[in-house]
């Protein structure tokens, strides 16, 4: 227990490294394109991966002047998820919200919420880019489709995987930010 923290650092450092910039490039490339566009960026993903999709909408409408969105608002998602099923919610959301050739990026540490991989079959169905980040068993059900850009954290440990996917949104938008002034 005395290398508790020492070794939970090192894992995640570890976790950094294998991150590849051709993923971090071709994600910033998609961003700034849909945008170009006059399109939308929408994020979303469940627990502390919802807290990172708001935080990450925030940064990108504010500071790098991309329209972005998510779905964290708790009487859309009750509202939504007593009419339509949880299971349903964000894919009826993206009915409401989203138009073809916005892109939707979906956080999963498992990558089979069953509310994120509908909403991922919604969007590839209606020409939505697709950008999944996911963790844990890379045989996972947001793996296995067709997405324009796929990630995937090779650790068990939610934080870890919700540490790096929180490092490389942060890590894109920090250098559309920067690219801009």
């Amino acid at each position: 227990m005395n290398n508790f923290y020492k070794e939970n650092i090192n894992k995640i450092v570890e976790g950094i490294q294998q991150i590849e910039t051709n993923f971090l490039k071709r994600l910033e490339k998609l961003i700034i394109g849909t945008n170009l566009k006059k399109k939308k960026i929408i994020i979303c993903g469940n627990g502390g991966s919802a807290a990172t999709a708001s935080h990450i909408a925030v940064d990108l409408t504010k500071n790098a002047k991309i329209k972005t969105v998510n779905f964290n608002e708790y009487d859309l998602i009750t509202c939504f998820a007593n009419d339509f099923g949880y299971e349903n919610w964000i894919s009826k959301s993206l009915e409401y919200y989203a138009e073809k050739g916005d892109t939707l990026i979906l956080m999963s540490c498992s990558g089979n919420s069953e509310n994120l991989v509908r909403a991922a079959k919604f969007a590839l169905k209606n020409k939505i880019n697709l950008v999944v980040l996911t963790g844990c068993k890379k045989n996972n059900k947001l793996n296995k489709l067709d997405a324009n850009l796929k990630i995937w954290i090779d650790s068990n440990s939610y934080n870890h995987v919700e540490i790096l996917h929180h490092l490389i949104l942060l890590s894109i938008t920090d250098k559309i930010i920067l690219s801009r002034s």
